[in-house]
């Protein structure tokens, strides 16, 4: 049977305008989120849950002095334990989440962390705080120190390590901000006790993200690190790390420069943490200042730090880190030395010009110590850097308890600022004497 004409020509001519018809539109797969992204936001998170118990010792001061009727030396002493634990435990902190994972010594270290706040509730004496707020809380938060932000960024990102370095380095800033203002609502509105628990439920709360997020490798997921071309296997723990750190101290300290930048680091401490952060908020209450307006002024400085930090970084690839670290060292000194008289009832503009000034300042000079670190100490640089930050908490640690000591003598704290601008102006002219030519790379026999 013949097909008709027109038959045919359909037929002949569907080919053709299927040929012409545009393909359907498949929808893209979506790219999937890298897990080092994931762990760096629970890296962010713990950090600005960290954030909380760094926050609270400022605050407590007069509330434990009007319920205890303990002096501010007293309560400096504390302090005091909590920094200096918190900067000798940090050379270590590699070491252990070398030997037992990140996710463990993490998970571990809020838990205590958070038994320490805790506990506090409940305490009668002076010594145990100490125990609590000195010994637990310090070492817990030791474990987590600058150590857990680098060992993440190094074992998941081989790209983009900057970035994330700055911005897991903002988190404590961030957290600085949400906690201090929170918390001092909170002392001023019910007690201190609210406060304590707060800072205990905050680190639990970040247990389980830990625990069920925070991979310590990316081989444990069968990923490659963040824009690395190879798989990179899982190394084996290192048991022989916490020797290697001891072996790298022991032949530091019979060198010049590491005794310089100890000592400049310690006055950095003695004049951020060990001053500013324990004794500011209670200084300015002893002026009439509300506490939340003071804590608040606090807070303020931690934004500016990550201002101050990245342009400090910037600063110290073009021009010479000793001379850097000198005019930081002499500008804060001289600031110092005016608070005195900026320190009253309300917040006025000069107050606000100090507190920015102070927080662009704060860690500048963390990247021109670093950087005088790798020039002097090549292959150890980073081991090196970690003893000078435990100097760097040691000088907090005393100034903690001798400006607490200090009010309590003389009844107020002017002749604790004029000190600590002396020692700024000490530590310039020491930051200027360290030696330019870099010395051999340290051995470890």
């Amino acid at each position: 049977m013949t097909q008709p004409t027109g038959a045919a020509d359909a037929d002949a001519a569907e080919p053709a305008a299927a040929a012409l018809r545009p393909e359907p539109v498949r929808p893209r797969r979506r790219a999937r989120v890298h897990r080092a992204w994931w762990v760096a936001a629970v890296t962010f998170v713990t950090i600005i849950g960290a954030a909380a118990f760094r926050s609270l010792p400022g605050i407590l001061v007069d509330p434990l002095q009007d319920d205890f009727g303990w002096s501010r030396g007293t309560i400096g002493a504390a302090v005091s334990v909590n920094l200096a634990l918190y900067g000798l435990t940090a050379p270590f902190a590699a070491a252990l989440m070398d030997r037992f994972g990140i996710r463990r010594v993490v998970a571990t270290a809020l838990v205590v962390i958070a038994l320490g706040s805790g506990l506090t509730v409940w305490m009668e004496s002076a010594w145990q705080l100490i125990l609590c707020w000195g010994l637990l809380v310090g070492l817990g938060s030791g474990s987590m120190a600058l150590a857990f932000a680098a060992t993440v960024t190094n074992r998941w990102f081989t790209e983009r390590r900057g970035l994330v370095t700055g911005v897991l380095t903002a988190a404590a800033a961030s957290g600085q901000l949400i906690f201090l203002p929170l918390l001092s609502w909170i002392v001023e509105t019910y007690d201190w006790r609210p406060a304590a628990v707060t800072v205990a439920l905050a680190a639990l709360a970040v247990v389980p993200f830990v625990w069920l997020l925070l991979h310590d490798h990316p081989a444990d997921v069968g990923q490659k690190p963040y824009g690395a071309k190879e798989f990179v296997p899982k190394p084996a723990p290192v048991p022989g790390a916490a020797r290697r750190a001891l072996a790298v101290l022991r032949s530091a300290v019979r060198s010049g420069p590491f005794w310089l930048l100890a000592g400049t680091f310690a006055i950095c401490g003695a004049s951020t943490n060990g001053l500013i952060q324990t004794h500011f908020v209670p200084a300015a209450h002893d002026h009439g200042m509300p506490l939340t307006a003071a804590a608040s002024l606090l807070a303020v400085i931690g934004v500016f730090d990550v201002v101050g930090t990245i342009a400090s970084g910037w600063f110290t690839d073009r021009f010479e880190p000793r001379r850097l670290l000198a005019v930081y060292y002499a500008l804060r000194g001289v600031s110092l030395l005016f608070l005195p008289m900026l320190l009253a009832p309300s917040v006025h503009p000069p107050m606000i010009f100090f507190i920015v000034f102070y927080g662009l300042d704060w860690v500048a000079t963390v990247p021109p110590t670093l950087a005088l670190c790798r020039e002097h100490y090549g292959d150890d640089s980073a081991i090196v850097f970690g003893w000078v930050l435990a100097s760097h908490q040691v000088g907090a640690a005393l100034v903690a308890f001798l400006g607490g000591a200090a009010r309590d003598t003389f009844g107020s704290y002017d002749v604790v600022w004029y000190a600590s601008g002396a020692l700024c102006a000490a530590a310039a002219l020491m930051a200027l004497v360290i030696r330019r030519r870099p010395a051999p790379t340290l051995g470890l026999s």
